[in-house]
């Protein structure tokens, strides 16, 4: 989940891949400050619901891990 709202600079991670806790998921942007949206936990990612360039608030859901 996004912990503040922002901007999608650039996602890391695709569908089917594997991760562990602490992977970098995805880079957001906001007030200029470049943020690192980092994995809490293992898995396979199931589902990536966003795309550079979209607008997210804090809260929303970005990867689905499994």
């Amino acid at each position: 989940m996004a912990g503040m709202g922002g901007v999608v600079v650039e996602v890391n991670v695709k569908v089917g891949q594997t991760v562990a806790a602490g992977d970098r998921l995805l880079v957001l942007e906001a007030m200029k400050m470049k943020t690192p949206v980092i994995s809490t936990r293992a898995g396979q990612v199931t589902r990536v619901l966003v795309a550079p360039g979209d607008a997210v608030e804090g809260g929303q859901p970005l990867v689905t891990i499994a």
